[in-house]
């Protein structure tokens, strides 16, 4: 479904992302692993053309992607939800919904489809449900959090890019978060590209993994595999850490 092939991206001078080439199938979940400044949101930021590669290939369905703006990808059916819950803190909660649709509407998509869609995100994340008219910066971390994914949602994407969705969350919430997570993937084949600091977290409900290493890709396997890896539990799983589900 997206194919990278040798994309250098750059901040400035600085080649943050060297000949990166990576790949995420329908209904897939894949984690990018790496210490900080590996070059992990920089991909996610080069897919959704916040920071276009300097050269090489983006491929979405087959059709290129680089050099496109960033809502043209959207529209295409890739969607990022930001590290930090970048939510409209000064509109509701349906407000930020419907902003989340804004191209459907331009698109002049009926309304009670996207009224529909809302009503699911409601039923995906029931604790925003009753807080529909509450002001978006007045909801606890993880309803913003929770928030910013329905509002990527409301695009329809087929491909999700997540940046650290569980960071400074509770663990409740963050299981909740995750539980979610496979639910677009099981229930609605949506295709997941996931960011996230909790390494074995991730790896527990993705599919396959990429281990980044200052802009490079030094390792791909599957999950399962990289979980048992002795190299990858010692710089980045932490072996006395206990998943979050088991607390």
């Amino acid at each position: 479904m997206l194919r990278v092939k040798n994309i250098n991206t750059y901040y400035g001078q600085v080649h943050a992302l060297k000949n990166i080439s990576l790949h995420l199938n329908e209904g897939e979940i894949v984690t990018l692993i790496g210490a900080n400044g590996a070059g992990k949101t920089t991909i996610l930021n080069s897919l959704s053309g916040i920071t276009p590669p300097r050269d090489g290939e983006i491929l979405f369905e087959g059709r290129p992607v680089a050099g496109l703006s960033p809502d043209c990808i959207v529209d295409m059916g890739i969607s990022q939800v930001p590290e930090g819950r970048q939510v409209f803190k000064d509109f509701s909660v349906e407000d930020n919904l419907e902003l989340g649709a804004y191209l459907r509407y331009r698109k002049r998509e009926k309304k009670s489809v996207i009224r529909k869609d809302i009503e699911d995100v409601f039923e995906l994340f029931p604790q925003l449900s009753g807080r529909r008219n509450q002001m978006a910066g007045t909801l606890s971390g993880g309803e913003q959090q929770m928030l910013a994914i329905g509002r990527a949602l409301m695009a329809r994407p087929k491909v999700l890019l997540l940046d650290e969705p569980s960071m400074g969350l509770a663990p409740l919430v963050v299981q909740e978060i995750f539980r979610v997570i496979t639910d677009l993937r099981d229930q609605r084949s949506t295709a997941v590209l996931l960011v996230e600091q909790n390494a074995r977290a991730a790896l527990k409900i993705a599919d396959r993994g990429y281990v980044l290493e200052t802009g490079k890709v030094m390792l791909e396997e599957n999950a399962y595999d990289l979980l048992e890896n002795k190299d990858v539990q010692r710089a980045y799983l932490g072996r006395d850490k206990k998943e979050i589900w088991e607390r």
